[in-house]
């Protein structure tokens, strides 16, 4: 778990920001959800046989002896909620969540134990083109974001009966080749057996080559349903790699699976993934609702992002300069008056002479200096300084400076 410091919050405002106005133009409202659940709900919304509800979540008893979970993914809680709160009952919901998640699982490069996700769920929509508007959203905002060499690669689980016929023969293909298997894999057939086409294991891969596709067992319905789902990412021109080995990591997906990946992370290349859950809702108590969803995740996304561009720079309108036992009264009412209108304002409280109060103005980045001497607080005025460009400085009544400032900001 890390903590993320000054110089690198801008980014992370910048990627929330964007990802704000993205879905207000989609008429998606936020939810907010607590980052502490009972466990019973990542036990049944995920699945007990995942390997993050078995080896990667945070459980405990708390005070009154309830098993408690510290939310390793966001989906299931928003579920919840909506059930909770009768929100299905008022209509298909379109929602998007934000905020810190928890695993157990090895640290690395854009990947820790706390790590933070922005998500999309709409509830309650059943047709393809959901599907598609969904992965639209994410695609959009990554593009916009600057994100390079993206593709979505995607994949259809098919419906309950379709994954119940499959996992009958691959578990039997599996168990002929038992003994050429990792060990994950040779534990998860008894456990969640479609896991093992995700492996990454680079013999296990080659292996299941040869393994049973789930296409081949697929309803008419299921091959009318993704053929329409291609057909609409096709009109928006946003390129599709089919992945049949694309499973995602819990048991709640059905039909629509994606990940969109991007050339410039190398090896952990995806940076957004999600897909259908249309039995989730109702396995969690609620009424039969059909769904899709998808999480991105911030880390990755970050540090994507700070390799191919500069952070956004934390902008400041003005620095505030003074000495003198007058003039530092009238410094800090300044500087929240210039506030007050709307500025960026950093005051310096030091007392120091004038000379270090400038290269700190200078170093801080903001446009101008407003320089207060005990002679300016006798008059009631204050100098002006463009820090940025070779202009003369302005005198100007106290009061007048907010407004003067926010014009010329704005100019």
């Amino acid at each position: 778990m890390v903590d993320l410091l000054p110089e690198q919050t801008p980014l992370w405002r910048y990627v929330e920001a964007t990802a704000r106005a993205h879905f207000r133009r989609a008429a998606v409202q936020e939810i907010r959800t607590p980052l502490l659940e009972v466990t019973e709900l990542f036990a049944r919304g995920i699945g007990e046989a995942t390997d993050v509800v078995g080896k990667e979540m945070y459980t405990f008893l708390d005070r009154g002896e309830r098993s408690c979970t510290l939310r390793p993914e966001g989906t299931a809680s928003v579920v919840r909620a909506a059930i909770q709160h009768g929100l299905l009952s008022q209509g298909a919901q379109r929602l998007w969540y934000g905020g810190p998640m928890f695993r157990y699982e090895r640290p690395q490069a854009g990947r820790q134990r706390q790590f933070h996700q922005i998500g999309l769920e709409l509830l309650g929509f059943a047709d393809a083109r959901s599907d598609v508007e969904a992965i639209a959203i994410a695609w959009d905002l990554l593009a916009d974001l600057g994100v390079g060499g993206l593709a979505l690669e995607l994949n259809t689980l098919g419906s309950p009966d379709d994954r119940a016929r499959y996992r009958q023969q691959l578990v039997a293909w599996l168990e002929a080749h038992r003994h050429q298997l990792d060990a994950d894999s040779q534990a998860r057939i008894g456990t969640n057996p479609l896991r093992v086409l995700d492996s990454k294991h680079p013999d296990t891969q080659a292996l299941l080559a040869a393994a049973p596709s789930l296409a081949e067992v697929l309803s008419p319905e299921s091959h009318e349903r993704f053929a329409q789902v291609q057909a609409g990412l096709g009109a928006l021109q946003i390129p599709v790699q089919l992945n049949p080995r694309l499973v995602r990591g819990l048991d709640y997906y059905s039909h629509t699976a994606f990940e969109i990946t991007s050339s410039q992370l190398g090896a952990q290349a995806t940076v957004c993934g999600g897909g259908r859950y249309d039995g989730l809702v109702q396995q969690l108590g609620g009424p039969a609702t059909p769904a899709i969803g998808w999480a991105l995740g911030m880390e990755r996304l970050v540090l994507l992002l700070s390799r191919v561009s500069a952070p956004p720079a934390q902008s400041i309108d003005l620095y505030v300069v003074s000495r003198g036992e007058a003039a530092e009264a009238l410094a800090l009412p300044l500087a929240r008056a210039c506030r007050a209108a709307g500025l960026a304002v950093e005051w310096d409280a030091s007392g120091a002479a004038f000379a270090k109060q400038f290269k700190r103005a200078d170093r801080s980045g903001a446009r101008y200096a407003a320089v207060i001497g005990d002679g300016e607080a006798v008059e009631g005025v204050v100098r002006l300084k463009d820090l940025r460009a070779e202009v003369a400085e302005q005198r100007l009544a106290l009061r007048d400076l907010p407004q003067h400032l926010l014009q010329a900001c704005r100019a």
